[in-house]
């Protein structure tokens, strides 16, 4: 008699292609590594460096650059006008990004699909040619004053180019999209029925887009408010062209100590603390919104 191979369990034996899904990943994890994380360490790494005026670059470590940006309150006038500008874009880019997005959902074919194109085109279009063509708008004897001094509203050209005001519009303009989008995939998500049942049992429009539809896109204006805030805290060239040399953001107050005085290591020192504080600042809303859905789903 032979004897019998004694029975292994299931999933005891040796598990065959554990590693398949690192091989898979590595190309993409390679290329993350490169372009990603190896220059924000190099920059950090810069970023502790000491800098002389006469010898640039020098090999000592110091956490100098670091006290400069948060012990100046020239740079805290600058972080703070950088929040208050990516605040003011999110709050904007959720005020008429969203009822565009509803409304845009409401439409019939074909002309759901050309307005669609029409508010995502400039995506294809350089952020540079759409920041030029506000700059144009917004002259002093540009399109917009032009207009508003023919129809008697004003009677002095209003100042908007290289001014708070313009840079906020234009930067909505540039950041739209990504609320329309974010906000559009929450509205494919929305069953109809359920607006309709709302309205079969009495309610009002307004209530039931207010108890039933805004509930359920809010994790899309979330998302959205999260990538324009993040987005437009750290823009850089729609600040510089329609802001200007006086109004400094913290992105163009990096762009100004690497090129302008040759400081890298403050500039770096800069750039790591306004990636410091995006993350901060994404990581708590969405330890924020966590919680409060799930005591929303608890209930």
């Amino acid at each position: 008699m032979t004897a019998r191979a004694p029975l292994t369990p299931p999933g005891s034996g040796p598990k065959r292609g554990a590693g398949a899904p690192w091989l898979l990943s590595a190309p993409a994890l390679l290329l993350l590594l490169g372009l990603l994380v190896i220059p924000l360490a190099l920059t950090a790494v810069l970023s502790f460096n000491a800098f002389d005026g006469t010898r640039g670059i020098l090999p000592q470590m110091t956490l100098a650059n670091y006290a400069e940006v948060l012990g100046d309150g020239y740079y805290h006038e600058i972080f703070l006008r950088t929040a208050g500008l990516a605040l003011a874009v999110t709050l904007l880019s959720a005020l008429f990004g969203v009822p565009e997005t509803i409304i845009l959902s409401r439409m019939k074919a074909p002309w759901r699909g050309i307005f669609l194109i029409v508010i995502l085109g400039p995506l294809l279009v350089s952020v540079v040619v759409r920041t030029l063509g506000w700059a144009i708008l917004m002259g002093n004897n540009g399109l917009i004053n032009e207009a508003l001094t023919a129809l008697g509203v004003i009677d002095s050209p209003v100042r908007m180019l290289f001014s708070m005001t313009g840079v906020v519009i234009a930067l909505t303009h540039v950041l739209m999209p990504f609320m329309v989008i974010s906000v559009w995939a929450s509205l494919q998500k929305l069953d109809p029925q359920v607006e309709n049942a709302g309205l079969s049992f009495g309610a009002s429009p307004f209530t039931v887009f207010r108890r039933v539809i805004l509930p359920q896109i809010v994790p899309g204006i979330l998302s959205g408010g999260i990538i324009v805030f993040a987005l437009a805290a750290s823009a850089f060239a729609t600040p510089s062209i329609i802001g200007g040399r006086r109004l400094k953001v913290v992105a163009t107050a990096a762009y100004d100590e690497f090129l302008s005085t040759l400081n890298w290591p403050l500039g770096a020192a800069i750039a790591v603390l306004l990636l410091i504080a995006n993350i901060l600042v994404i990581v708590a809303f969405n330890r924020w919104l966590e919680r409060r859905y799930r005591q929303v789903f608890d209930l």
